[in-house]
């Protein structure tokens, strides 16, 4: 159901709120020393509810991300830092800059769009410091960089749910691990290296039964 939320999402067209440019006026006094792009997601009725995936130039990446994954769980925050890949820090950054930096309105607003949540591109570095607010957008760039953003979002949220079922309800990681074949399959998860140490503990874990261990290393063994 989660990840199936989020896949809606990655897809779906949606009204949004205005944009909004921070420009120069606004630069603070910490700004990092390399640029770095963050998308953020605000969804009420998915899980998760928030998250946000922040990436460096340099390819270092964290993610952050809040929602109880079951009715009984606490639905404490969860953050995970990775390393991304080369290519994909560089299609992000290449799709930053045709974007101009994410400075202007990049919302559609013609006609009613299905409300699938708040997202947020914004862009920093030593000279400036853009953000936008859309829920969809009819450009190119801003279509293609949700979307390699939102499959990285699904890949880390995995770690999240992965980690929760193998410490709580085991049995319940076969049927997560299978959609994650599927979605592999599809070429719909990206950046699938940056969650294998998860995939590790339960492959290597003698009392999660085989046929899960065994999904959990094919999916290791994926590009």
């Amino acid at each position: 159901m989660i990840v199936r939320l989020l896949v809606t999402i990655l897809f779906a067209l949606s009204s949004a709120p205005c944009a909004q440019d921070r420009g120069a006026d606004n630069i603070s006094s910490d700004l990092p020393a390399q640029p770095a792009i963050t998308f953020t997601l605000d969804f009420p009725q998915s899980v998760p509810s928030h998250y946000s995936l922040k990436v460096m130039k340099d390819g270092h990446a964290s993610y952050e991300s809040m929602g109880k994954l079951t009715p009984e769980a606490e639905g404490d925050p969860f953050s995970y830092a990775f390393t991304m890949s080369r290519g994909n820090v560089a299609r992000i950054f290449d799709l930053a800059v045709r974007a101009n930096y994410f400075a202007g309105d990049v919302d559609y607003r013609k006609g009613r769009q299905a409300n699938t949540g708040k997202k947020m591109l914004a862009y920093v570095d030593v000279s400036r410091h853009h953000a936008t607010e859309y829920n969809y957008s009819t450009r190119a760039d801003i279509q293609q960089l949700t979307r390699l953003l939102q499959s990285i979002a699904i890949t880390v949220e995995f770690a999240r749910q992965l980690q929760y079922f193998h410490r709580y309800q085991p049995l319940a990681l076969e049927q997560d691990l299978k959609r994650m074949e599927e979605m592999a399959k599809g070429n719909d998860l990206q950046e699938l290296p940056s969650i294998a140490p998860v995939l590790r503990q339960i492959a290597d874990d003698k009392s999660i039964l085989n046929v899960t261990r065994a999904r959990a290393l094919r999916l290791l063994s994926s590009p």
